[in-house]
C-alpha cells in the first residue's frame, strides 16, 4: 500500500485540483482527476500480487472526510484477510438475491387466493376477492413488498371508502388482514397485522354502525303471508313454484334453485341439502310438510334435467333472478296488492326467511334454537356448538308444519295492510 502517512490532502487542494492524475491522501486513498476535469475517490491496494482499484464515490458528492472514512473501512477489511472489492461484490449479490426474494402484496394475494380457491363454494367468491383487491388495494400497495405493508398504507386504502362504502371497506380490510396473516405464516413478514380491527384500526376509524346503517333484506310482514301465498299460488310457472317451496321450507333461494331430485326422500319426508350448497358448509336436513310434498309431487320430472326446478335452458337450473321476477310481476299485475316491506321496498325471496323468523318469535312458543336451526344458521358460540350435536329435527318438523299451515290460511294474522306513506298521500 503506497505511503503510510495519512491525510496528506487539504479540502482546498481537493476543491482546486484540475490537473489529470492521481493525488494521494495516504493509506491507499487517492483523488483521481480525469482528463475532462471530473474528480472521484479511489482506494488502491495490492492483493495476491495484483494491483486493484476500488471506487469510493465522486467528489463533491463524497467529501474528503467521507472518503477517508471509507478508505479506513477498506484497510480494516484487508487486515481481516478479505479483499475489499470481492467483499463489496458479495454484499451486492446478497442484496440482489434478497430483493429477488421479496414477495409483493399482489403476489401474496394471488398465492393466497389460489390456496383457498378449492375451499370456497364457487368461482364467484374468488372473483369477488380478486375484483375488490384489484380495485382498492393493488393501486396503493400491490407492488410493495408484503413485509413493508404498514398501518399508513392500510389507511390509504380503507380510510377514503370507509364513510361511503362501509360494507365494501370492511370486506377489503378483512381480506387484506387474511392475506397478511398468510404471509406471516409463510415467513414473508413479521410483526403485528396492520389490517387487524380489534385494538388497532377500530381506534382510527368510526364504528360501522356510526357511518352506515345495515340495510336488511326487504321482508314481507308475516301478517300478510296468507294473502301473499294465495296470490302466489295463482301465478303460473316453475319459478313461482320454486318461490312457494322456498317460503314453505324457509330456505335460501340458491338452495332451492339448485335442488336435485336425488336429494329428496319423499317417503321419509325429508330433503337433505349437501354441504357444498350450504352457507355454513354443513349438510342440512329439511323436514317436508304436506304442502311441500304436494308441490314436489306436482313437479314434472324431465329426462334431461336433474333439477326439481329446471330453468329455461336445457339441463340448467333457474337463474338467480327468476324468483325475484315472480314478485316483480305480482306487483306489476295491476291488482291492489303491493308486496312490500314496512318501509315500502319491494320484498325479495331472501326476506321471507326474516318473515318466518319474526313469526316464530311472535306467534309460537318454539325456542330460539329451533328457529335458528330451521334457518341453518351457525351457532355463534364455539363452546355451545361443541356440546350441541343434534339438529332438533323432530321439533323442526312440528315448527315447519305450523308455518305451512299459517302461510296457507288466507286470513291468518290479518291486521290490516301496511301502506307506504307515499302511497297513502297519493290516495
Amino acid at each position: 500500500m503506497a505511503g503510510r502517512r495519512l491525510n496528506k490532502l487539504t479540502a482546498l487542494q481537493v476543491r482546486n485540483a484540475k490537473t489529470a492524475g492521481y493525488f494521494s491522501d495516504g493509506g491507499g486513498l487517492y483523488l483521481r482527476v480525469s482528463e475532462a476535469g471530473s474528480r472521484s475517490w479511489v482506494f488502491i491496494y495490492t492483493r495476491g500480487g495484483r494491483r486493484r482499484e476500488m471506487g469510493l464515490g465522486p467528489f463533491p458528492d463524497t467529501t474528503l472526510e467521507e472518503a477517508r472514512t471509507l478508505a479506513l473501512e477498506q484497510r480494516k477489511t484487508l487486515l481481516a484477510g478479505d479483499d475489499p472489492i470481492d467483499r463489496r461484490q458479495n454484499v451486492m449479490a446478497e442484496k440482489k438475491a434478497a430483493r429477488a426474494k421479496v414477495v409483493t402484496f399482489r403476489e401474496a394475494a394471488e398465492e393466497f387466493i389460489e390456496a383457498q380457491r378449492s375451499g370456497w363454494k364457487n368461482a364467484k367468491h374468488a372473483a369477488q376477492w380478486e375484483s375488490t383487491l384489484a380495485t382498492y388495494a393493488f393501486p396503493v400497495f400491490g407492488d410493495i413488498g408484503v413485509a413493508d405493508i404498514d398501518t399508513g398504507l392500510i389507511m390509504k386504502v380503507i380510510g377514503p371508502i370507509w364513510p361511503k362504502k362501509t360494507e365494501t371497506a370492511s370486506r377489503v380490510r378483512g381480506r387484506i388482514e387474511s392475506i397478511l396473516e398468510w404471509a406471516k405464516t409463510r415467513e414473508h413478514r413479521t410483526g403485528d397485522n396492520p389490517a387487524r380491527w380489534h385494538g388497532h384500526l377500530e381506534t382510527l376509524l368510526p364504528k360501522r354502525n356510526d357511518v352506515a346503517r345495515i340495510k336488511h333484506q326487504p321482508a314481507l310482514p308475516f301478517e300478510q303471508m296468507g294473502e301473499f301465498m294465495t296470490e302466489l299460488r295463482k301465478a303460473e310457472g316453475i319459478a313461482a313454484r320454486a318461490l312457494e317451496f322456498t317460503i314453505l321450507t324457509a330456505s335460501r333461494s340458491g338452495e332451492v334453485r339448485l335442488a336435485a331430485w336425488s336429494e329428496f326422500d319423499l317417503e321419509g319426508r325429508i330433503w337433505i341439502v349437501p354441504a357444498e350448497r350450504m352457507k355454513a358448509r354443513k349438510e342440512h336436513r329439511v323436514p317436508l310438510t304436506d304442502p311441500a310434498l304436494d308441490l314436489l309431487r306436482s313437479m314434472p320430472r324431465l329426462d334431461d334435467s336433474l333439477f326439481v326446478f329446471p330453468g329455461g335452458k336445457r339441463g340448467a337450473p333457474l337463474s338467480d333472478m327468476s324468483l325475484s321476477s315472480v314478485i316483480r310481476r305480482m306487483n306489476e299485475g295491476g291488482g291492489s296488492s303491493k308486496w312490500v316491506d314496512r318501509s315500502g321496498r319491494q320484498v325479495v325471496p331472501h326476506g321471507f326467511r326474516s318473515s318466518f323468523r319474526d313469526w316464530t318469535s311472535e306467534r309460537t312458543s318454539f325456542t330460539r334454537e329451533v328457529a335458528e336451526q330451521a334457518l341453518a344458521h351457525t351457532i355463534p358460540s364455539a363452546v355451545e356448538a361443541s356440546y350441541r350435536r343434534g339438529d332438533l329435527f323432530e321439533k323442526r318438523r312440528k315448527l315447519m308444519a305450523q308455518w305451512a299451515s299459517y302461510c296457507l290460511s288466507p286470513g291468518a294474522g290479518k291486521v290490516g295492510r301496511v301502506v307506504p306513506i307515499e302511497s297513502a298521500k297519493a290516495a
